[in-house]
């Protein structure tokens, strides 16, 4: 392993120049007119894993292609990129994204999002910790033994995309036409975060989320209020108390049956999540919030990781402008999000807030709901040996003792690649809560990202070592 890592710390000036430039690729999947850029971006990807000794090739979809990498294989009798059969080695699948969320506004960024700008040790650029510099730390890793001469242990295939920021549609499919290609032993995904540089994590847990949109529909046109306000129902209004009633003043979602199937934290899960760093205190004033609020009974690591919860997304009605303009609207929208955890079924959470949603709607409005995107929780045993071997190779990386935690956003994906290839997933994520993903002035810490390689590094040794002790 020496001259691995010996490489890696040698190399550390040219790997940043390269991150600088994956993140100039404005590689926007949600924009239409970012089109070229992605694909350019997926053919910059294309060509770094070529040169840097991995059989690679784009593999087009419905959408944004997929890069599909693989480390050399002794036996090409069925290709470059196929798995030999009866082999003996184990085979490892890495999955990212190359693109992006969209990165306006453009007024809240210090410089623009798609120039890389150094201060510090963060690199600041939009992708640059979601996804592009958490994936290329994996790349970079693989580098080193490959530049080296250093014998893997396994079979490494990388799977990178570019429509995560817009629900992986055509990833699935991808998957399904690939399958026996693809099948593998652990799937490794570094697209989630860590408390600290000295809290290096482990994700065990994602929530799963349903999506809606409720339009209520009053008058046929937009009412004068002096002329017609208190002969019809306001629309806003109407929407307003509705809205209210979805949730108690605890904090718990106040929809029938909706915890039916919410199993309660262990013991052991409670312990984790209280070697997590961060205070109420400090989370608040990181938030910038005068109090914290949440469900009586539960920390807000809890809280925001591990509980269901409902989200207003957007509220809109009526007039926006400059000014005031007196009127009954004649619509009112709201999005809404529900975040689930392990046991809820997207489905049948859909049919108790849409029955409970129509039982609450007054005769004096037309409602309209819309469903949208949704996927089921994840949840693996944090104590099996794939998850143990991960933390030893946090440890090695990074030097302390690493945590164990849920997170609370979605990857859909994840589960597609438990059904699809029925393999669990290994989520080692490299970015900071102050990272800005999603947000202006995203940035990546370049600690972060040269210890991810070495986690990256060893994660290989101590999952092979793992898979043959199985």
């Amino acid at each position: 392993m020496q001259p691995v890592l010996d490489y890696l710390t040698q190399n550390q000036s040219r790997f940043i120049d390269e991150l600088c430039q994956y993140v100039r690729f404005p590689s926007v999947s949600a924009q239409p007119q970012h089109k070229r850029d992605l694909q350019n971006c997926a053919e910059w990807l294309l060509k770094h894993c070529q040169q840097i000794g991995l059989d690679a090739r784009l593999c087009p979809t419905a959408g944004n292609p997929v890069v599909l990498a693989r480390t050399p294989r002794r036996s090409r009798r069925n290709g470059p990129l196929a798995h030999a059969r009866g082999s003996v080695r184990p085979h490892f699948l890495v999955y990212g994204h190359y693109d992006v969320q969209p990165p306006e506004p453009f007024e809240l960024w210090k410089t623009p999002p798609f120039e890389p700008r150094i201060e510090g040790r963060s690199l600041f650029a939009r992708g640059a910790s979601d996804n592009k510099g958490q994936n290329l730390a994996h790349f970079k890793a693989v580098e080193a033994y490959l530049r080296t001469g250093t014998e893997l242990p396994c079979d490494i295939t990388f799977v990178i995309e570019g429509e995560e920021e817009v629900g992986s549609k055509n990833l699935a499919p991808f998957l399904r036409q690939n399958k026996a290609e693809l099948r593998c032993d652990t799937i490794v995904i570094s697209d989630t975060g860590m408390p600290t540089p000295r809290h290096p994590a482990l994700t065990y847990a994602l929530r799963g989320i349903t999506a809606f949109e409720i339009i209520l529909h009053g008058p046929a046109r937009d009412l004068h209020s002096g002329i017609f306000g208190g002969t019809v129902d306001n629309p806003a209004m109407a929407l307003s108390q509705l809205l209210a009633k979805l949730r108690d003043k605890n904090g718990r979602v106040a929809i029938p049956g909706f915890y039916d199937e919410v199993r309660p934290l262990s013991g052991y899960e409670r312990k984790q999540f209280a070697r997590l760093p961060i205070t109420s205190r400090e989370f608040r004033k990181m938030l910038g919030v005068p109090k914290l609020f949440g469900e009586r009974g539960f920390t807000p690591h809890e809280r925001r990781s591990a509980r269901p919860t409902i989200e207003i997304n957007g509220l809109t009605s009526g007039y926006q402008g400059e000014g005031s303009k007196t009127i009954v609207p004649a619509w009112a929208r709201a999005k809404l999000t529900f975040r689930l955890v392990p046991d809820q079924d997207p489905a049948r959470i859909n049919k108790l807030i849409v029955r409970h949603l129509k039982r609450l709607c007054p005769p004096t409005v037309r409602m309209e709901i819309k469903s949208g995107h949704g996927a089921e929780a994840y949840l693996v045993s944090p104590t099996g040996p794939e998850m143990q071997a991960g933390l030893r190779a946090l440890k090695k990386a990074f030097g302390f003792e690493p945590v164990l935690m849920r997170e609370g956003g979605s990857i859909p994906i994840v589960n597609d690649f438990k059904h699809i290839l029925k393999a669990d997933a290994l989520l080692l994520g490299l970015a900071l809560p102050d990272d800005n993903a999603h947000s202006p002035n995203e940035k990546f810490n370049l600690d972060c990202f040269a210890k991810g390689q070495l986690m990256s590094a060893w994660l290989w040794q101590e999952l092979s070592s793992m898979k043959r002790e199985t």
